[in-house]
């Protein structure tokens, strides 16, 4: 996998993330279409790549503190499986503005990587089962491709079953 992350056009606080790890990763991109009924279901679609390779980054509130949980596109998070992965007692899905605040990202286009604020991310276990995994490069129609040992170095997550 070479680094292909463009200045500019593609350029994200994602793909700067990883460029400035020395991570090797790919970009790929598809027309997003706004009508899509899930974002992450059609990025597999469009790429041509199993929905359980597909990573969705989702931010939950649990017990009044955000957190980044990321399952495959194929399931859902279990949030109360995320709850009990950061030794919390309740959550629930955080409100879209908070999120997109918090992440400086918009939703459906929600990366992982280079958030402009760093939350405690769980990815979801099933992730490592794969020698690469996508997630969104910070733009819809836009996901990055990565070994998920990195992913997980470079949000600093931890891993474990939170998803469904």
């Amino acid at each position: 996998m070479a680094k292909k992350a463009k200045k500019g056009a593609q350029g994200t606080p994602a793909t700067v993330a990883l460029e400035t790890a020395a991570v090797p990763f790919s970009v790929h991109a598809y027309e997003h279409d706004p009508a899509a009924a899930s974002y992450g279901g059609e990025a597999a679609e469009a790429l041509g790549v199993a929905a359980e390779r597909v990573f969705k980054t989702l931010v939950a509130d649990v017990d009044g503190v955000l957190i980044v949980g990321v399952v495959p596109v194929a399931g859902r998070l279990d949030l109360k499986a995320l709850a009990a992965a950061v030794g919390g007692k309740r959550a629930a899905m955080a409100d879209p503005a908070a999120a997109e605040r918090s992440s400086g990202y918009v939703r459906g286009g929600i990366s992982p990587l280079g958030q402009r604020r760093a939350l405690r991310t769980v990815v979801d276990a099933s992730a490592l089962t794969h020698p690469t995994v996508y997630v969104s490069a910070g733009r819809r129609g836009l996901e990055v491709e990565l070994a998920p040992g990195d992913l997980v170095a470079l949000t600093g997550a931890h891993t474990a079953p939170i998803a469904r």
